[in-house]
Order: C-alpha cells, then structure tokens, then sequence
C-alpha cells in the first residue's frame, strides 16, 4: 500500500477499515478533559470489553441464587467454564482443543511445565533463552537450573544479537544449537520478543532443536492475540501465556497453557498434580491414588477462578468474530503505517529496534530515543498518548487492530515530533 503523510489519509483508512465497529466493543481510558486517549499499550494490558461486567454478573447471579449448585446448574455452569473456552482459545494459538487449557498465572505454568520437561541429565543440562528475556522468565529458569543442583553461571545459554544489531538472527540460533544442542536440555524463547517486538522464526527453531533432541517451550505472553500461531504443527513441545495483554482479559487475568497431544497420556511424565488434573471421570470419587486426565488438562492443579474466567470468555467472544487472520492484517498495515510516518519524521534521535520485516514482528514497534530519559513518556502522557517506557531510552508503542484507528497512529507521531523538537519540553534531549 502507498501511504501518504497527511491527516486526510488517515481518516480515509478509518473510514475504509471493515474492523472500525469494534473499537466500540471497548472501553477506551479518557483524558483528564474527558477525551479518549491514545491508547497504545496494549502490550502491557489490553483494554475492557464493554461486556465484561454482564458476563461476570452472570456468574454473580449464578452465585447469588444457586450457591454451590452454580457448579452444575445454569447457563454456564462453572464446573465446564473452562473447557467452554477452550476451542476458542486453541484457535488463537493454532493448537487442538485438548493441547489447551486455561489456568493460573504465566510464570506458575512456566514452572509446572518444567517440572515435567526439564530433566537434566550430567551431560544434557543447559537451558538456552534469548536476551533480553523478560525477567520472570530468567528467573524462573535460573531457580529451576538451581534447584536441579547446576550452577546457572553454567547451564544458563544466552542467545543475543550480533554487536550493533538489536534483534536475533535465526541462523544464530540455528548454529548455537548445532554447537551446544549435546548438552542443551531445554530451548525457552519469547515467540515475540517483548522488547524489541521481535516474531521469532519458530518453525526453523523448532525443528533444528529437536533435532537436536532439545525440548522447546514457548512463552507466549506477547504472542498470543497478537501474531498468528501454529503451535501444533510446529511441533512446539509446550507453551505459556498470559491473557490480560493482547487478548484483553483484564489485570491478572487467568493464564494459558499448550501441551502437545504427543504427550497426551505420557504419564509418567513428573509433575506436580493436584484434585483438578484428575480424570473427571473419577475426580469425585476423591480417591486417594490421582488418575491424571489425558492431555493439558492433566496439569491442571485446582478449580479456576470462574470470575477471571467471565472476563476472558468476553474478550475470547470478540476474537472468534473477527479472527486472527482480519486483525493480522489491519496489525501489519497499522504498523507499517507507523514505521512510514516515523521514517519521514526526520529525526535522527528515533531509531526502530523492531525487525523491519512486517512478518518478523506483531503489533508493538519499539523505538530508541537518544540521549532520552522519561520525560519524553510523561510528556506524551500529558498529552493524553499511552505507551510504556523500558530502560534505558525504549519507548514500546503498540496499535492495536481490535481498538486503535489510523488517526491515532497520524497524531502520536505528530505529538511525538513536537514533543522532541520542543527547547524546553526534555531535560536531556540535545
């Protein structure tokens, strides 16, 4: 598409766009003069569905009036809320309805999962993640390598990018596993980088790892809803992800995970069981020996929060309207849109640290701001633009298909601009 720098085409590419009406199925913050915001921090927490409150009252009343009996009575009773979710939520990752289940935080699945696939042995005991990782994911993996009695120092790789290049190269990772994969026993990578936005080639990966006979684990926090996915035909051994960034299921909102139908009754994988995991056919029979359910939902551990549940199903609802495939597309032209006014912004002082390639990334752009700090994030604050600030000088800007027009994306740069172009308005910008 030819973009053009002037307000005009933006409000043309709204008025074209077929995914505008449901910008309305969100509730977009407001400004202190009571003006919507710009709200391009999706990628930290995605935004409310306006029908989230009838879906958690639904669960209210059910709670109200039946008590304990809204575990098998009512419209959705709680006892399947979860499953209910699940083909919705597997067509979002491009997995099979028993690869997935919905529980937990992401960081708590990220342990579970590898309490069953992190099994080092003296010779095949490395774990290799990307850098920068976010720093849950290092900390979960340095107390797991510790708690198998390794030294991290050791047994934690660090795949980064070449000097003076700020994303991964495939072909790295490929030849870091050719050299290391005798004694890597797990490959745990962001499918998108969440700082630099970076999609990951995960079928290239995946398959130069096992061949290698590494197991790979995923960490979908910035992936899911966001870029499309194929878990199950890439082979990918487990996954993780959090539901309250992209798929807008609220602060702290139940987590996912995948399990590939491979393992489906590998039951004598180890792992760390509890009541919910069991085979529902004899989960109430409360027998003292645990028969674990085939498939994920064998990791499952205890009942899930069926109000955290309400919130998701809501957002999980907008989804299976749209599809991955329509909000895929108006992503690439929204932040290709970005990249084309930023480039012509003529500021030496923005740099893009995110891949170029619009297949290589998702909906976050993330920009280096020179000789930067803060100030440049409260005044866009100020201005009634939303985005978030990584150290040193990261601002992370993410236009989201389901909620975010092109108008928002003319006028950020055009705030962006003035912002660093004022004398007064930064403290360390030259």
């Amino acid at each position: 598409m030819k973009y053009r720098q002037d307000r005009e085409f933006a409000e043309q590419m709204d008025a074209l766009d077929p995914l505008a009406s449901y910008r309305n199925k969100f509730y977009i913050p407001q400004t202190t003069s009571g003006q919507e915001s710009i709200y391009f921090c999706g990628q930290s927490l995605g935004l409310q569905p306006v029908t989230v409150q009838d879906y958690i009252e639904q669960v209210l009343h059910g709670w109200r009036t039946l008590g304990f009996q809204g575990h098998f009575r009512g419209n959705s009773p709680w006892i399947f809320y979860s499953d209910s979710l699940k083909p919705k939520m597997a067509r979002i990752v491009g997995a099979r309805e028993s690869e997935v289940v919905i529980m937990n935080t992401l960081t708590v699945n990220l342990h579970l999962m590898m309490v069953s696939f992190y099994q080092p042995t003296p010779h095949k005991y490395k774990i290799l993640i990307e850098s920068p990782v976010f720093p849950s994911d290092r900390y979960a993996v340095t107390s797991q390598i510790q708690f198998h009695g390794y030294d991290p120092a050791i047994a934690l790789l660090e795949i980064q990018p070449r000097e003076g290049e700020t994303c991964i190269r495939t072909e790295d990772i490929e030849s870091l596993l050719d050299k290391e994969g005798a004694s890597i026993a797990l490959v745990l990578l962001g499918a998108v980088n969440y700082l630099t936005g970076q999609f990951f080639e995960i079928q290239k990966i995946v398959d130069r790892a096992h061949f290698h006979d590494c197991i790979v684990g995923l960490d979908l926090a910035h992936a899911a809803g966001n870029v499309p996915l194929a878990l199950h035909d890439w082979n990918v051994d487990f996954a993780v992800w959090c539901n309250y960034k992209y798929i807008n299921a609220g602060p702290g909102a139940i987590a996912g995970c995948f399990v590939h139908e491979k393992y489906a009754e590998s039951f004598d994988l180890p792992r760390l069981t509890g009541w919910w995991g069991g085979d529902v056919k004899t989960r109430f029979l409360m027998g003292s020996d645990f028969q674990p359910t085939p498939a994920a939902s064998g990791w499952q551990m205890s009942n899930p929060d069926i109000l955290s549940l309400a919130a998701l199903a809501a957002s999980l609802d907008i989804f299976e309207t749209v599809g991955m495939e329509r909000l895929r597309a108006k992503s690439q032209q929204l932040n290709s849109y970005l990249e084309f006014l930023l480039d012509r912004a003529s500021d030496e002082r923005i740099s893009h640290i995110t891949p170029r390639d619009p297949e290589q990334r998702g909906c976050q752009l993330s920009l280096s701001i020179k000789d930067s700090d803060t100030t440049v994030l409260e005044k866009l604050n100020e201005c009634g633009v939303f985005c978030d600030w990584r150290e040193p000088n990261v601002i992370r800007v993410a236009p989201m298909p389901l909620f975010n027009r092109y108008t928002e994306v003319f006028d950020f740069v055009e705030i962006l601009k003035d912002i660093l172009s004022s004398s007064t308005g930064l403290t360390q910008l030259a």
